[in-house]
């Protein structure tokens, strides 16, 4: 279960939008959140000498998120190399020790941690070519390497990069309540199943959707569904348009114009097993007496 934490955000220089240093108060991991076009800030910081690991991030042409990840004995040098060989990142997050206590077997077993467990999660297309080898560990450097993955893992979320954890469905309830509403998605003939998240909502594998296009389905929609089947998302049999993994959409309303082809208001067609949309389950939430045992007929 999730549990309370306290992050600190530093910015060097005033600006939300510029650099930015995030840390966990209790933990020994600092996250560098640095655009590319302020790399050199960064390089004039002693952490851009560094022992680290790091991740860039940015998007192709359909705006599909892309991410990149790596390790080196001097993160730096190594960001200053991607920026004449590597054209699609943005920005670079870069994790290091606030004890400077990470060794290059550190960083090459948290870069193959990371490549694992971002494969995993799906949300971005990595785009590393070789696929990190498990390197040679001792168990107890396994041990710690874990938790200081868990320390980035959140606080690249926390910066608005989730790259390390999969979609969540959102719970239904506070404290020990760990129901989910699952939602159904049916119309045009679809078949479809999913939950909200707190990011968009989740589509489910072997969801259906129409294979036919509306008439009037605008080029958008079109796009990302040829970018959704050429990422292995969805296929199309003779029938149906098919999730083939679960896949989050930034809202209810994306999902649906996916699924029936076409524009969709997701928030009166998404609903629960009572048949209430989540606009209706929206409004009850913020009811007096929300969240009470007194349920609403």
């Amino acid at each position: 279960m999730a549990r309370a934490q306290t992050i600190q955000i530093y910015l060097p220089s005033g600006d939300p939008t510029g650099l930015r240093v995030a840390n966990l108060t209790t933990r020994t991991v600092r996250v560098f959140d640095v655009p590319r076009s302020l790399l050199s800030e960064f390089l004039k910081r002693p952490e851009a000498g560094q022992v680290g690991v790091y991740y860039l991030f940015g998007s192709n042409d359909d705006e599909t998120p892309q991410c990149y990840i790596g390790q080196s004995g001097n993160v730096g040098v190594r960001l200053k190399q991607h920026t004449g060989a590597k054209d699609f990142w943005t920005r670079a997050m870069v994790a290091v020790s606030l004890t400077n206590e990470w060794t290059a077997t550190h960083v090459a077993y948290l870069e193959w941690l990371s490549v694992a467990r971002a494969t995993d999660a799906g949300r971005y297309v990595l785009e590393n070519g070789n696929q990190a080898s498990n390197p040679f560990t001792p168990e107890p450097l396994e041990a710690d390497c874990q938790e200081f993955l868990e320390t980035i893992a959140v606080l690249l979320a926390t910066l608005g990069a989730p790259v390390l954890d999969p979609a969540k469905p959102l719970q239904k309830g506070q404290g020990g309540d760990d129901g989910q509403e699952l939602l159904h998605f049916s119309d045009g003939g679809c078949d479809a199943t999913g939950y909200q998240t707190p990011e968009g909502l989740l589509v489910l594998a072997n969801s259906k959707g129409r294979r036919d296009l509306r008439p009037s389905a605008p080029p958008s929609i079109i796009k990302q569904r040829d970018t959704l089947q050429a990422e292995g998302v969805i296929g199309m049999n003779k029938h149906y348009l098919v999730f083939l993994k679960d896949h989050l959409f930034a809202s209810p309303s994306a999902a649906g114009c996916v699924l029936i082809g076409g524009t969709n208001n997701g928030r009166t067609s998404w609903r629960n097993a009572k048949g209430q949309s989540i606009g209706q389950l929206e409004q009850l939430a913020i009811q007096p007496g929300a969240g009470t045992e007194t349920e609403v007929l």
